[in-house]
């Protein structure tokens, strides 16, 4: 099919796609290739495409971890929040993909130059999980350096981990392949029947689980119960994350934070990149 019959054919599907119901919600050179640059490890940049330099904004401010909601749309990936949004020109492949394939080729093999962390990029799938997850696998491949990978049973560390999130169809295509380049976003429900093999890490709600908003004491029951939760992850490998935590820059959201991470959550979730930095910049 020719370059502009199909770019025709996708923005018809994205404009049908966009006038449904919606779906629920779930260059520069950036810092890190200098040498010398402390990649914030606990920092998830949340809806990360929102920001004027989707990645790259993160990547300025050293995040770890990165995450892009995906629709499929005739065979492509396409990153928005909502149907309403999608642009045919703004694919997982232009935004991420290929930036990242330039950035850790000008590193050397690493996405921060000098430093063995690999970024986390979460993709948050809102469409169909099982078609969706095909489409990204066969992305993934095409990209198989960049990735960490699992195959037969040993995982073999890229410079970026890809996790696979939303709907939860995707999970039995990923769960029966024997090499792939993706692991999964377990939930809490999951902990103690996954290990960091397949679920890598273990993403939830954080007000369906707890009362505390950041404002007066951490009750002790909740404090204890966050700790045996990370303890219990940590124990098979896996990392932490909550999201719809408070986000607005305040003594509620410092303190959420440091509680968090003084329990050994290993993601802070928020739409506020340079608030986060500055905020574990100052805790060391």
């Amino acid at each position: 099919m020719a370059l502009t019959t199909r770019r025709r054919a996708l923005t018809t599907a994205v404009a049908a796609l966009a006038g449904a119901v919606a779906l629920p919600a779930g260059t520069a050179l950036a810092a890190g290739t200098r040498h010398g640059v402390r990649p914030l490890r606990q920092a998830h940049a949340h809806n990360d495409y929102a920001h004027p330099r989707p990645l790259l904004d993160a990547l300025d401010h050293r995040f770890g971890s990165v995450e892009a909601d995906v629709f499929l749309v005739d065979g492509e990936l396409l990153v928005a929040h909502d149907p309403v949004d999608l642009d045919p020109a703004r694919t997982l492949e232009s935004l991420y993909l290929a930036p990242l394939a330039d950035r850790v080729r000008r590193n050397h093999g690493s996405v921060y130059r000098g430093s063995p962390l690999p970024l986390q990029l979460l993709v948050d799938l809102k469409t169909e999980g099982a078609a969706t997850y095909a489409a990204l696998d066969r992305q993934l491949r095409r990209h198989r350096h960049l990735f960490t990978t699992y195959d037969h049973g040993r995982v073999r560390r890229g410079p970026v981990t890809a996790v696979v999130s939303g709907d939860r169809a995707a999970r039995v295509p990923l769960q029966a392949q024997t090499v792939r380049h993706a692991f999964y976003d377990g939930r809490l429900a999951d902990l103690g029947t996954t290990d960091a093999s397949f679920a890598s890490l273990i993403s939830d709600n954080w007000t369906l689980h707890f009362t505390w908003q950041g404002t007066g004491a951490f009750p002790d029951v909740e404090r204890q119960k966050l700790r045996t939760l990370v303890r219990t992850a940590h124990g098979r490998g896996q990392r932490v994350r909550f999201w719809a935590t408070p986000d607005t820059p305040g003594p509620a959201r410092d303190a959420l934070w440091s509680a968090l991470l003084d329990a050994g959550v290993d993601h802070l979730n928020t739409d506020d990149l340079a608030g986060l930095e500055a905020f574990l910049d100052a805790r060391g």
